[in-house]
């Protein structure tokens, strides 16, 4: 096909328009060979293949065909004009009929956008917080704890009920005398506490003994999920039908083979255990590391962001939430969404994409292989087949891709660390494990 893109012009930082020119000619000769074509397996009701007069092919598919060859000529006409000047399109063209042209020519103008050149500041002036945290004999033996919690078994006892225990109850609420939806229960279990239920309803169970009610007030949050109890009291009668207090299991060669160690050594649990703590607080570290360079890197260079990559980038976000929304149970086909409810963190998200992009460029930090396997290395350890876990990642180039992208981002974090002004920040166990 003859094609022509006539001239380019800078319509603003980022925008182009791109002016094309397609012959008419080429276009009605591409159409009539492609119908030609098509005559030759065309079925039509009292025609046998190949025996369809060209007249009623024109009408029943010409204007599909022309559309298609027009398609594909402005595609390859916009594709050879920015081969040829060179530029990085982002986002998607808009293309629509153009004044140029005259009776042998079609005339069409591209709309779009370019990526910003990226001009890396200076990295050294960079201030980075990276996070450390230690693992000593303190957080093995309070995880020891944790892990014995999780395997507790419970004694009935004929007792007021306190911290710790485990009551059964049957509940019924009413406010202002009338029941409520979601406000009664029968052979409820919680353990008092842990804070499940509202202060106050705990409150009211404690010090209860098995075969007792009570009817006590319960207080609900100004911020409570269901509007009609926001902010309200109701009245509980609470009856416990049953107290049981916790049993932790005893410390022993049974309890480290409950956690794998065969042969129940509980120096080797405990090895273990610290190994895995060290893992994960490694990861954690990494990922609060990352996150505090992420913030501070917009400050080394100040670009134009392509509002095309913004739009999509909001709209991924927005379709996010919503299958989030939705996969708790909400109905999201009447949930009005905000507008601009996810520009900010959508300018932000391209922002970084584009100054990570240009680092792993400028110094060479794409993902090697080698990396790549010690990735997933570390990944296996946590599981007791590390094979599968190899076949798992190594078998699927989505997921293996998936890695590289982890260890793009972390070479860009070991970069950025070796070339910033680092502040280095401790950080107690506690609080990193519950972020």
């Amino acid at each position: 096909m003859v094609l022509m893109a006539t001239q380019i012009e800078n319509t603003g930082p980022l925008e182009r328009k791109l002016a094309l020119l397609v012959e008419i000619a080429t276009i009605e000769r591409e159409v009539g060979q492609r119908l030609k074509k098509l005559s030759r397996t065309l079925r039509m009701p009292g025609f046998r293949p190949g025996k369809v007069p060209m007249k009623m092919i024109e009408r029943s598919h010409g204007h599909e065909v022309e559309s298609e060859v027009l398609g594909e000529a402005i595609s390859q006409a916009f594709t050879a004009a920015i081969k040829e000047h060179d530029l990085r399109v982002a986002g998607e063209p808009h293309i629509e009929r153009g004044e140029s042209g005259d009776e042998t020519q079609l005339g069409f103008t591209a709309a779009f956008e370019v990526y910003p050149e990226v001009e890396l500041g200076d990295f050294s002036a960079l201030e980075v917080e990276r996070v450390t945290c230690e693992v000593g004999d303190a957080e093995v033996d309070k995880t020891v704890e944790i892990l014995r919690k999780q395997r507790v078994t419970w004694n009935q006892v004929d007792r007021a009920a306190q911290d710790g225990d485990q009551v059964t109850i049957a509940f019924t609420g009413t406010l202002d005398g009338v029941a409520f939806d979601g406000g009664s229960g029968t052979d409820f279990p919680f353990v008092i506490g842990e804070g499940r239920m509202l202060p106050d309803f705990e409150t009211g169970v404690r010090g209860m003994k098995p075969g007792e009610t009570r009817t006590v007030p319960v207080s609900f949050p100004a911020d409570y999920g269901s509007t009609e109890l926001a902010g309200k009291t109701a009245q509980f009668e609470i009856s416990v039908t049953k107290v049981e207090e916790p049993v932790l299991p005893a410390l022993d060669e049974a309890f480290a083979r409950q956690l794998g160690v065969e042969d129940g050594d509980l120096q080797k649990m405990r090895a273990d255990i610290r190994a895995n703590l060290e893992r994960e607080v490694a990861q954690r570290v990494r990922v609060r590391t990352k996150s505090n360079m992420m913030e501070a890197l917009p400050q080394v260079a100040s670009f134009e962001l392509p509002q095309s990559l913004v739009r999509g980038e909001e709209a991924a976000l927005t379709e996010r939430a919503l299958a989030d929304l939705k996969a708790r149970g909400v109905d999201t086909s009447k949930l009005p969404v905000p507008e601009g409810a996810f520009t900010e963190s959508a300018q932000k998200r391209v922002r970084l994409g584009l100054l990570v992009a240009e680092i792993v460029n400028k110094h060479d930090l794409q993902a090697k292989p080698e990396q790549v396997r010690a990735q997933i290395d570390e990944f296996a350890q946590a599981y007791e087949s590390p094979e599968e876990v190899l076949r798992y990642y190594f078998g699927d180039r989505e997921r293996l891709a998936q890695v590289e992208s982890l260890v793009v981002e972390q070479n860009v974090v070991d970069w950025v660390l070796a070339n910033a002004k680092v502040q280095e920040k401790a950080i107690d166990f506690d609080t990193l494990m519950q972020a």
